[in-house]
């Protein structure tokens, strides 16, 4: 029986080609609804898929004036995707009527479905059902790919050996940045290469590549969630590899350039809603407990003894200084990497900034994040769900029963 299998998988992997491009190849792909021989499943977990058709997806929503930069640099990858699917959440500002026009004189298959109130989550997954090959590569509206983006990605499986191809690749990103705002936005809140610990960094699903069938194991993006939905998706992944440190293979040269935020509202919007959304999926508690007790306990207690302690007023001052420079010391060092074509006038304006962003970006993770705590407790009963649905995929309970038992 196992060579029955075995011969099916290498048929519907030989019926996956860019001539053969019809709708019952959807199916040879998808692991699950019902069709889930033993061997088929293992490939999950064992990374035995290797096929090079690649289905690029992204979402887009009101992306008029940035989605040229995107559609540009697909069209000039060294390894040209073999379809790109995009979903739009119902654009107001004429995206699709630019991406219909490109569509027309792309040489690449695009798909564009139009999913009018689909938040990011619902998005990527429309847009990978309708996929047509086993590997996905996921990115995001106004961000500018490197030439080699794609043939980096994938180049691990083209790499691996027979049983042991990875299930997910992740790529990286590098900040678009002009003038000293944004060039200090970006050191504030954005890694370089070297900070990167590949045995536990949770990539973008800016730059990401996966198999559709462990995007189907780990159930998909989470359509419940709004903002960090890429976050708790890859820690999905990462659970069907329990004995590697994580399920995705470094590939650090797959880069995408994007541009920070260039407004101070922007960016305390961009934050309050990453830890609201830290706050529906009850991610890094520590880490926001961490931040109360030092804005809240420390700073205070510092300036407290500065103006009213009983002995070395100066220590106080001296404690909040020191813990300033602390905070600010590791964004100063990039900023030496990032402003590098920066003036020195510039350099300066922008490590100013540095210290600036950091209390903004932490005022709106104080604020957003017990906004999102309020709403997880709120749907608590949604939250016991999702939590029971999370143990029978762990168990292999197939997608047609967890559909069941939320309805």
């Amino acid at each position: 029986m196992a060579g029955v299998y075995r011969l099916v998988a290498f048929v519907h992997f030989f019926r996956i080609s860019r001539a053969l491009l019809v709708q019952n190849a959807r199916t040879a792909w998808i692991i699950g609804d019902g069709w889930k021989p033993s061997y088929l499943a293992s490939l999950v977990k064992c990374g035995t898929i290797k096929a090079m058709y690649v289905s690029v997806i992204a979402t887009v929503y009101n992306e008029a004036e940035a989605i040229e930069r995107l559609l540009t640099s697909l069209a000039a990858q060294t390894r040209v995707p073999d379809e790109i699917i995009i979903c739009d959440g119902g654009s107001t500002d004429g995206t699709t009527a630019q991406i219909e026009a490109w569509r027309r004189t792309s040489q690449i298959p695009v798909t564009l479905l139009v999913e009018p109130g689909a938040n990011i989550s619902r998005g990527r997954n429309l847009a990978i059902a309708a996929a047509n090959g086993p590997l996905i590569a996921a990115t995001d509206a106004g961000v500018r790919l490197d030439a080699a983006w794609l043939e980096k990605l994938v180049a691990p499986w083209q790499a691996s050996t027979a049983g042991k191809e990875p299930i997910a690749v992740a790529g990286f990103f590098l900040p678009d940045v002009s003038g000293p705002f944004q060039s200090a936005m970006a050191a504030t809140v954005l890694p370089l290469q070297e900070d990167i610990d590949p045995d536990r960094f949770i990539p973008s699903s800016r730059s990401v590549a996966f198999t559709k069938a462990a995007w189907q194991a780990a159930g998909g993006y989470p359509e419940w969630l709004d903002y960090c939905e890429d976050v708790l998706f890859d820690l999905a992944v990462n659970e069907l590899c329990p004995d590697q440190p994580t399920a995705f293979t470094w590939a650090p040269d797959a880069l995408v350039y994007f541009q920070p935020r260039s407004t101070l509202g922007s960016f305390w919007k961009q934050y309050y809603r990453y830890a609201r959304g830290d706050g529906k999926a009850d991610l890094w508690p520590k880490r926001h407990a961490i931040r109360y007790f030092i804005y809240l306990v420390m700073f205070p207690s510092l300036i407290g003894h500065g103006l009213w302690g009983f002995f070395a007023r100066w220590l106080g001052w001296a404690g909040l200084l020191v813990g300033i420079v602390a905070y600010c010391r590791r964004p100063w060092q990039r900023l030496t990497v990032v402003g590098r074509t920066l003036s020195w006038g510039e350099w300066t304006q922008a490590a100013l900034w540095v210290p600036i962003l950091r209390a903004v970006g932490d005022g709106a993770k104080m604020v957003g994040y017990p906004v999102g705590r309020w709403w997880r407790y709120r749907h608590r009963a949604l939250m016991a769900i999702l939590d029971a649905e999370k143990d029978e995929r762990k168990r292999g309970s197939s997608s047609d029963e967890l559909v069941d038992r939320r309805s």
